[in-house]
């Protein structure tokens, strides 16, 4: 009963947003409001594996520029729709969340912490030299002219981020009033006494480091469309970990 009244109040969320493109106009309420819903997703899928498993994550920055520049790199070669971008987005940063969990999960503490940011300042130092995406000095996105729907494609940024943010909230409800939410609470508490009454803490780590680094990737992918430039030194910026 609880999660289908968290399910309509999802629903009701992404159709209130809907209806305030109908009646708002300033665009700078868009803008604004876009922001808010991005670090609203950046804050629930931190929360899944720094709040729920206890492992503080300083690599934020990593998911959410990985997202954005998958979307660059699908723009230029294919020209994808946003809907792609925000999957491939979410898909890349979710298979990077898994690897890296795999290869840092073993640390603990600052440890961790200190290997999720260096893994930041890893990729960034990629971009820069990737000529393809801009390198340093950046690179240009046009939006596209039509939105069926919408004045404006600013409009339509909002009510896609109101969308996935309402989606990342019950996506994140679900995980912490699931068996893998407790375990996740088991993990955090005492590792140990988990692992020793059967707690699958590997694989439920791998899980939250994919889904948070999934749900991170989703909120940067339309970055671009969002600023209409991107570059190294934005996408990367540390306040998205802080």
């Amino acid at each position: 009963m609880k999660g289908k009244r968290l399910l309509g109040s999802a629903i009701g969320v992404v159709a209130l947003g809907v209806v305030l493109t109908r009646v708002v106009e300033n665009p700078y309420f868009y803008f604004a409001t876009y922001v808010i819903l991005q670090y609203i997703i950046l804050a629930t899928a931190w929360n899944i594996l720094g709040g729920y498993t206890g492992y503080v994550n300083f690599g934020s920055a990593a998911f959410f520029a990985l997202g954005a520049y998958t979307t660059v790199v699908l723009i230029k070669a294919v020209a994808a729709p946003l809907p792609v971008l925000i999957l491939a987005g979410g898909l890349v940063s979710g298979a990077l969340g898994l690897g890296i969990g795999y290869l840092t999960l073993r640390l603990r503490g600052v440890f961790f912490a200190i290997a999720t940011l260096a893994l930041a300042v890893v990729l960034q130092t990629m971009v820069i030299n990737w000529e393809y995406v801009g390198g340093a000095k950046g690179i240009n996105i046009i939006r596209p002219r039509d939105i069926p729907g919408f004045r404006s494609y600013v409009e339509l940024l909002f009510a896609v981020m109101v969308f996935l943010a309402a989606a990342a909230v019950t996506a994140a409800w679900w995980i912490e009033s699931s068996w893998i939410g407790r375990g996740l609470a088991a993990i955090r508490d005492n590792e140990e006494a988990a692992e020793c009454m059967g707690v699958p803490t590997l694989k439920l780590k791998l899980f939250a480091t994919t889904v948070s680094g999934f749900l991170m990737g989703v909120a940067g992918a339309p970055f671009p469309y969002y600023v209409t430039f991107v570059e190294p030194y934005s996408a990367f910026n540390l306040d998205y970990a802080v």
